[in-house]
């Protein structure tokens, strides 16, 4: 006889009703071309170079333009969901989430993924897709979208999802086949979605992928919702989980959580009522967590120190965590475990100051060959 699962009741996530019928009617006016249709047009080239931080071994400079973007940073990292070699048909491919900022001008683009070749670490090549929400347009009856306006402080591909934090709203979810690519130039750098002429824009990219579904975040009466800040996932021991964790200052909740995932569906398990409990909540973390990931029962936590210091990384079983000062670049963002590699993946965010850049994980985490 096994035990039965213990849950969390304070928190939880709901499923909301799928977006399949307006993506497909997206997709039947535009092209669906997946993942190999973003790989087979890479725009952008990458430059490997040394990394500063004590702990970095090998990463990568993103363009010169995207180095210096003030609209647009960095935030999640997650890579390729295939355990034995990390790719897509003989590719090792990472990806990252960037959200824009508003203001000065600007308006609010939203949040972007790049599908990054790292097949070869000399020479690394991106592309940029736009995160989009579907709708039914009031007025016209057309299926539209707009931007996704969160701040994707973390991605997780699982299966053929890809997973993206939501904040307080909780966890956006999108089906990788369904990327889409989007005629147009520079002229539509402005515009987004469908428009008066029945010709589609994204900003001026050529492709967009649109949201599937959302985990809402919900909680009991008086008790604080979980700001789903950053994900990452547990392969190592056993059943999968989902990481979920809280950013937070100056006295704000730092929090982790752990979901099982069903293996079969790749989505979030529930119970009967249809929600997903999460598995622990545990309080009290890291002040200024940026990321979170779990390999063999040991936590690998990112910390910022601001713009001018280099950043934090704690090791360790919960309850137990060790403080590596400064053994990061400056503005570390979120961390996940590249199985294959054996190698623990992060990023920054500071403008001319961004790197994506992997570390030795046999070093930091007890018990692995």
């Amino acid at each position: 006889m096994t035990d039965e699962p213990t849950f969390v009741s304070d928190i939880r996530l709901e499923r909301t009703s799928g977006m399949r019928d307006l993506t497909d009617e997206l997709a039947g006016n535009l092209e669906r071309v997946g993942v190999q249709g973003v790989l087979g047009r890479l725009n952008r080239a990458a430059e490997a170079c040394a990394v500063p931080g004590h702990a970095a071994v090998e990463g990568f400079a993103w363009s010169k333009g995207d180095r210096r973007n003030l609209e647009w940073w960095p935030q999640g990292i997650t890579w390729a969901d295939s355990p034995e070699t990390g790719g897509v048909e003989g590719r090792s491919v990472l990806v990252a989430s960037w959200y824009a900022k508003k203001g000065r001008g600007r308006v609010g683009k939203g949040c972007r993924v790049s599908f990054v070749d790292y097949t070869d670490p000399a020479r690394p090549r991106y592309r940029h897709v736009l995160l989009v929400e579907p709708f039914r347009d009031d007025g016209s009856g057309e299926v539209d979208y707009r931007p996704v306006q969160i701040h994707a402080g973390g991605i997780l591909w699982f299966g053929g999802y890809l997973y993206v934090a939501g904040t307080r709203g909780g966890i956006r979810v999108f089906e990788l086949e369904d990327l889409i690519a989007v005629p147009g130039g520079d002229d539509d750098r402005d515009l987004i979605g469908r428009q008066d002429d029945g010709h589609y824009t994204a900003y001026g990219y050529a492709f967009v992928l649109p949201q599937s579904f959302t985990y809402t975040a919900w909680a009991t009466e008086g008790f604080e919702q979980l700001r789903y800040s950053f994900l990452s996932m547990d392969r190592t021991g056993g059943a999968p989980h989902l990481i979920a964790g809280e950013y937070g200052r100056d006295g704000a909740t730092t929090r982790l959580t752990r979901y099982a995932f069903d293996d079969g569906t790749k989505l979030l398990s529930t119970r009967e009522d249809g929600h997903a409990w999460p598995r622990e909540l545990i309080a009290d973390q890291v002040d200024r967590m940026q990321g979170a990931t779990l390999v063999r029962g040991t936590y690998v936590i990112t910390s910022s120190q601001g713009r001018t210091s280099r950043g934090d990384m704690y090791v360790g079983p919960q309850g137990a965590l060790t403080r590596h000062r400064g053994v990061l670049p400056i503005g570390p963002e979120d961390i996940t475990y590249w199985t294959s590699r054996r190698q623990l993946w992060s990023l920054t965010e500071w403008p001319t100051r961004r790197w994506v850049y992997g570390m030795d994980a046999r070093r930091w985490v007890p018990g692995l060959d």
